[in-house]
């Protein structure tokens, strides 16, 4: 009997699961560790939406099975989300599905879609659903780069013209995980162009849509005319309503991709606990002051974390969008690569980030910063890394 299952051969050790375990061994030392390393938002969601859960949890009816492609009311609140925020159209019964989380989103479409053999074309470095959804669907990943300028056309002719089979789906995700780049609505016009022309089928993961500062707002795929005809997006309510626990997301756009995942996944789940997609409604409909609150809270973090960590000898790029930072290691220490210098930040300044070539080998020699603890705690990482750099670097 053979010791290792097919789709375990294709998965290599997860490098960042690495970091994480010695975080959680510090912390059960008793050593107090600011963690940057994980996306998880440290704020509650609104007060209005956690009593909508309260509320359809105490009903007696509640607790039985919900629906897989996420409950009509829920489907209609996105489709309204879609207008008011892109003007962009949307059929709740046929262009939208529910999905726990755009993880499970791509990972589920990735299996219906997806056939032993096939080629696609996914950014590196990515966000690591981005390509092992697919590896796991049995698919052959061909790398293309994040930055949206001239190379990443010419590296999407290149793969089209040179790989066989040819490649049938492209990965998109702006403001990127982890690189935090973004793009205009001229780059999604291009994509559609070029998808249409090569028959291509385009996944778009958009879950930072709300997370962009300098008033540049983030466009979507959706915005582009035809874009329903090769595309779908993702979206989570994870970053934008502090809801990360609670696995919201969305899949629209293409009416065939979506009755794809639609399918699959009715095979797979029932959907999320009906108060908690109800409380997703009252998220999308209600108020939305969190959202401008959210985008002030990781700007003001971003401010003041660039300047925090530039004072201690470590310049960060100020990203454009997201909650993350894309940091370079600092020139002393490039060659020590970002596995080893994520674990030395850990022991050596208490500080937890992600080590770049765990997104991909593209990642080495980058590290990702999540801005997820507060000014104060920011500040003190800084002053943890400056000690840490004077130790190493004479």
């Amino acid at each position: 009997m053979d010791e290792e299952f097919y789709r375990m051969k294709r998965l290599p050790p997860y490098v960042i699961a690495e970091v994480n375990s010695m975080r959680h061994a510090a912390r059960q030392a008793g050593q107090d560790i600011i963690d940057l390393g994980m996306g998880n938002p440290d704020q509650p969601p609104p007060q209005h939406v956690i009593d909508k859960l309260c509320e359809v949890a105490a009903k007696p009816d509640a607790h039985g099975y919900s629906q897989s492609k996420g409950i009509p009311g829920l489907r209609r609140a996105q489709a309204k989300y879609y207008e008011r925020r892109f003007g962009v159209d949307l059929d709740p019964e046929t262009e939208v599905v529910v999905t726990m989380g755009s993880k499970e989103g791509l990972g589920s479409l990735a299996t219906a879609i997806t056939a032993p053999g096939d080629v696609v074309l996914a950014p590196n470095p990515s966000y690591p659903i981005h390509t092992f959804g697919f590896i796991i669907a049995g698919a052959t990943i061909r790398a293309v780069p994040t930055t949206p300028d001239e190379e990443y056309w010419r590296s999407l002719e290149s793969a089209m013209n040179y790989t066989v089979p040819r490649p049938s789906v492209l990965v998109v995700s702006y403001p990127s995980n982890p690189t935090s780049e973004v793009v205009d609505l001229a780059f999604y016009e291009r994509l559609v162009a070029w998808a249409r022309e090569n028959k291509v089928w385009v996944l778009s993961d958009l879950a930072y849509s709300e997370l962009y500062f300098d008033g540049k707002p983030t466009p979507s795929i959706m915005q582009v005319p035809g874009a329903k005809d090769v595309a779908v997006e993702f979206t989570s309510m994870s970053k934008t309503y502090s809801m990360a626990g609670w696995r919201m997301g969305f899949a629209v756009g293409n009416k065939q991709l979506i009755a794809a995942l639609t399918r699959v996944k009715s095979y797979l789940d029932y959907g999320a606990f009906t108060p908690i997609q109800a409380a997703a409604c009252a998220a999308l409909n209600g108020p939305q002051d969190i959202v401008e609150s959210n985008r002030q809270l990781y700007h003001k973090r971003r401010d003041v974390m660039v300047e925090a960590f530039g004072r201690a000898g470590w310049d960060i790029p100020p990203p454009p969008a997201s909650m993350f930072a894309w940091a370079p290691l600092p020139p002393a220490l490039k060659d020590m690569g970002s596995l080893e210098f994520s674990k030395q930040l850990l022991t050596e300044a208490q500080v937890a980030v992600a080590p770049g070539v765990g997104y991909g080998e593209k990642g080495e020699g980058f590290v990702r910063i999540a801005m997820v603890e507060n000014e104060q705690r920011l500040r003190q990482a800084a002053r943890n890394v400056k000690r840490y750099l004077s130790s190493v670097i004479s």
